[in-house]
């Protein structure tokens, strides 16, 4: 499975980013086989509408699942409006949290778990 994994760096021992649409990076990740490609989250100087802008980031990418440490409503929508499976609370690596994941022991989201431009403070 291809996921997108916020990070603050651009390989796996690069800590998680708690915030989505604000991230530095996305990792996108095969679950399989940590093979892994960088992109650099452009959405992140948005003013606004970045959580938005950093969903259709991941999506153009085939992420089939997010994982982050918060997610917005705006951007819980849109990724859920994609078919995007949003996972959060996650900390420590990258390769840490696909770990977590591949183990089941990371929530999946029914909704967003921060408020509206929660992203923006640091």
């Amino acid at each position: 499975m291809k996921i997108a994994v916020a990070a603050t760096g651009d390989n796996l021992e690069a800590p998680c980013d708690p915030r989505f649409g604000r991230s530095t990076y996305f990792l996108i990740v095969d679950s399989e086989t940590m093979a892994f490609s960088v992109i650099p989250n452009s959405a992140a100087a948005q003013g606004s509408g970045a959580g938005i802008a950093a969903a259709q980031l991941v999506s153009d990418a085939g992420a089939e699942a997010v994982i982050a440490g918060n997610f917005g409503p705006n951007a819980h929508q849109a990724l859920d409006a994609g078919g995007i499976q949003t996972y959060g609370g996650a900390s420590g690596t990258v390769r840490e949290a696909v770990e977590a994941f591949r183990a089941g022991q990371l929530e999946l989201l029914a909704g967003p778990n921060a408020p509206a431009k929660a992203g923006m403070k640091r």
